[in-house]
């Protein structure tokens, strides 16, 4: 049973609170180890799914604004970018993640294969690993013929100390429809004015602007959720996701201008 908290062993790291620390790892609490798992499982793909939608979308609606078509064009476009890149991502992110996993999967038995065949081989290898980082030839020794005991575990911290491999059980089809659902909800957010546009008739003559202030806020409500993953303050995370997003739409909306003539 796990006797630490990792959330509040995070917190206290990151306020260097040792007594907080000190209790953090004497918290006996499987469930809360268990729930900081299932939910920060897929964090990762609905930020960064969302990021990539806002973004790629009010790039789209900046360019088309540059260059001062219709609303409807913006509609168009920014509707065919939610549906063409966010399927484009989600299948990205399934294709990724299977493959990620099957080569964690074949290393395993790899691995397993080796210590079952080779063990004195494997056992070498792993004191190797320990002499280099720091460990005398004794002890790293004595550390070896302990992990040999159980294969599971061997088998476990040869995947991370020789092949850097850290396994994690993740679905990728459930990563595909979070950054999917994640990309065409935050998505939406860029092209939300244009629509409501079309049902109150005085929303458009400052479609654009409300746009880019909807658009801005929630870049800054995303950048400083990403510190849920990085872990870097939120306020900075916060503005340079912000300054990020305004360059990729500044750039669009000025190429917008300069190709305006074309359409």
């Amino acid at each position: 049973m796990f006797t630490r908290n990792l959330d509040k062993a995070r917190n206290a790291y990151k306020n260097k609170d040792v007594q907080a620390s000190i209790k953090a790892h004497q918290h006996r609490s499987i469930k809360a180890e268990e729930t900081h798992s299932s939910a920060g499982q897929y964090i990762k793909s609905v930020i960064y799914g969302g990021l990539d939608g806002i973004i790629t979308t009010f790039a789209v609606v900046a360019g088309v604004a540059g260059a001062a078509l219709s609303p409807g064009v913006v509609l168009i476009m920014g509707f065919a970018n939610l549906v063409g890149d966010g399927l484009s991502m989600a299948i990205g992110d399934y294709l990724s993640t299977k493959a990620e996993m099957e080569f964690q999967a074949s290393e395993r038995e790899r691995e397993a294969w080796e210590v079952e065949h080779f063990p004195q081989g494997e056992k070498q290898e792993l004191m190797e690993l320990y002499i280099q980082k720091g460990m005398n030839e004794a002890d790293a020794k004595t550390v070896t013929d302990i992990i040999s005991k159980n294969k599971e575990a061997w088998v476990d911290i040869m995947m991370v100390e020789e092949l850097g491999i850290l396994q994690e059980k993740e679905s990728p089809i459930k990563n595909a429809l979070v950054t999917f659902a994640s990309f065409i909800i935050f998505g939406f957010i860029p092209v939300l004015t244009y629509v409501l546009s079309r049902f109150i008739p005085n929303l458009g003559i400052n479609m654009f602007a409300l746009s880019s202030v909807l658009t801005g806020f929630t870049l800054f409500i995303l950048g400083a959720l990403k510190t849920k993953v990085t872990g870097k303050n939120w306020i900075v995370s916060g503005l340079e996701m912000l300054l990020v997003g305004g360059l990729a739409a500044s750039a669009a909306y000025l190429i917008g201008i300069l190709l305006s003539g074309v359409a």
